[in-house]
């Protein structure tokens, strides 16, 4: 499975941007797809999941700001992110777990909020 993220960049504090994460190779596999990141100096850290069934799963951080969505049909997770805050600032990871609990991850993007 190959992941590539798309989508981050510089947002000023309250602003909005659009992650993207298209998987290829053994996509029939995946089971849950989701998005982590890692500020400077800081540990990754789970930011959000979603499953083939569309279950999700936020950090209480970004709770009623982000939005995770699933297209099975283009094998693609997105990212919807508002009300940017500083703290937001980090490298964000695609990530996906098959059936079997394998893990991959993506090229991280670098998402950067001003204040």
């Amino acid at each position: 499975v190959q992941l590539q993220a798309f989508g981050g960049g510089l947002v000023e504090s309250g602003g909005s941007l659009r992650l993207s994460c298209a998987a290829s190779g053994s996509i029939s596999s995946i089971n849950v797809m989701g998005w982590y990141r890692q500020a400077p100096g800081k540990e990754r850290e789970l930011v959000a999941t979603i499953t083939t069934d569309r279950r999700t799963m936020y950090a209480d951080s970004v709770k009623d700001r982000f939005i995770i969505s699933r297209d099975n049909s283009r094998k693609t997770v997105y990212l919807q992110m508002n009300n940017l805050e500083p703290d937001d600032t980090a490298v964000y990871y695609c990530h996906a777990r098959l059936l079997s609990g394998e893990d991959f991850w993506g090229q991280g993007t670098l998402v950067t909020v001003s204040s």
